[in-house]
């Protein structure tokens, strides 16, 4: 059976080694994936590749379960080629740098220093490939104070400080949703592997390059820490943060409030005082011209007053045809849509190709996460589901590292493979 290809050719010139797991890693080559490279993910055939946790766990797409059935593992890794390759057993090594030979980029998401013990280290990866491009994304980074310590999206987080950013006035942080730093890990990743790439492609050489994903997300929280530091002004004071507020630009009203129905919502959002007339002749009731709030410096010091307002307003609303009314007014308002909206309900993602379908060889036919961008010549492509533990190992072995029948019947009786 011949390898399967994507039709981008944007990076099909290139091959990736890729090691990654969960979101922070896999995410990135998933990038790569869909623009064209050939990504091939080595797993572990004795721990049935659950180093990466998401293989095999919801969500599932029906009442089937099993190692390949696992919505976000399928999701996070489209368009890639699987093999197994058990790195315990020397054969197994030898593999895996015929593999590194001839690839153009080696990528891992381990604890820092993992790689290494395994056998490969970057001066073994030089040796195998001197121009090679190795991106590691770790917790901390390959060195430094806290090196040694294990990170999880949520974990980065908190240490960055983002998770220390949001919330509401005099409750505990709330943090910044589900995993946000696994999917900007997984965005900074990407960048870097290409820039590693690009540099070679001037150059004719490789490189390391060391990933700290924790420092990804102190880089996001610049404004806070100058403001401190500069300014002695600490993030977490009277009335800060408040999430769903503005206070840079000041706004007011700024926030989310309850429509009509379960857990459904609508932000609105006034800009300056010609906003507030529009919002105000909306509601059409007498408490919109109330003298407090006729200016934004009045309704800054009555937000919470303001939004009690607003909210019993909203609550027999429907949040649709409200933010609809108020768009038309020249009022910023958007429902807070689910993720049915997004995918069932909403043109603008449809037309947008953001939810492709593609074909898992055990799930079957299932929506994935398109790319959020476009490119009128060499757009990506996502058609292929991710790969079944070890599905594509033998052609991989026969079609790209060149051995024969016997050669892999012999890997597989001492389960190299």
């Amino acid at each position: 059976m011949a390898l399967p290809t994507s039709r981008s050719t944007a990076l099909s010139h290139l091959r990736i080694c890729d090691l990654t797991g969960q979101l922070a890693g896999a995410g990135a080559t998933r990038f790569l994936a869909a623009f064209g490279a050939q990504v091939i993910r080595v797993e572990d055939p004795v721990r049935q590749g659950t180093w990466d946790i998401l293989r095999g766990v919801p969500p599932y797409v029906d009442d089937r379960r099993g190692m390949n059935l696992g919505g976000a593992f399928n999701n996070h890794n489209v368009e890639k080629l699987g093999i197994t390759i058990d790195l315990r057993q020397e054969r197994g090594k030898a593999l895996l740098r015929s593999l590194i030979e001839v690839s153009d980029a080696v990528t891992e998401n381990f604890a820092a220093g993992v790689f290494a013990r395994m056998g490969f280290p970057y001066d073994e990866l030089r040796r195998i490939k001197p121009d090679i491009v190795y991106v590691s994304n770790s917790g901390f980074g390959a060195s430094g104070p806290y090196s040694t310590f294990r990170t999880w999206g949520p974990i980065v987080q908190a240490v960055s400080g983002l998770t220390f950013s949001s919330g509401l006035p005099d409750l505990p942080p709330a943090g910044w949703g589900y995993s946000y730093m696994d999917h900007m890990g997984a965005n900074y990743m990407a960048v870097a592997i290409l820039s590693g790439l690009i540099h070679r492609g001037r150059t004719g050489e490789g490189q390391w390059i060391d990933m700290a994903c924790t420092e990804a997300g102190i880089g996001l929280c610049g404004p806070d820490l100058l403001d401190f530091t500069v300014n002695g002004r600490p993030l977490r004071r009277a009335g800060q943060p408040h999430s769903n507020r503005s206070h840079a630009p000041a706004m007011a009203p700024h926030n989310i409030y309850a429509a009509e129905g379960v857990d459904e919502w609508i932000a609105i959002a006034c800009r300056d005082d010609a906003d507030w007339e529009a919002l105000a002749s909306v509601i059409g009731e007498p408490w919109t011209r109330g003298p407090e709030f006729a200016t934004v410096d009045g309704r800054l010091a009555a937000q919470d007053v303001l939004d009690e307002h607003i909210e019993t307003w909203t609550r027999d609303q429907n949040r649709h045809v409200t933010a609809r009314r108020l768009r038309a007014a020249g009022v910023p308002a958007a429902a807070v849509a689910s993720p049915e909206d997004r995918i069932d309900h909403d043109p603008g993602t449809s037309e947008f190709a953001l939810w492709p379908w593609a074909h898992h060889s055990e799930i079957g036919d299932v929506r994935v996460d398109g790319v959020p961008v476009h490119c009128s010549e060499t757009d990506w492509s996502i058609e292929h589901g991710g790969p079944c533990l070890g599905e594509h190992t033998d052609d991989v072995l026969r079609e790209i590292l060149g051995l024969d029948d016997d050669e892999i019947a012999s890997l597989h009786a001492d389960r190299v493979v």
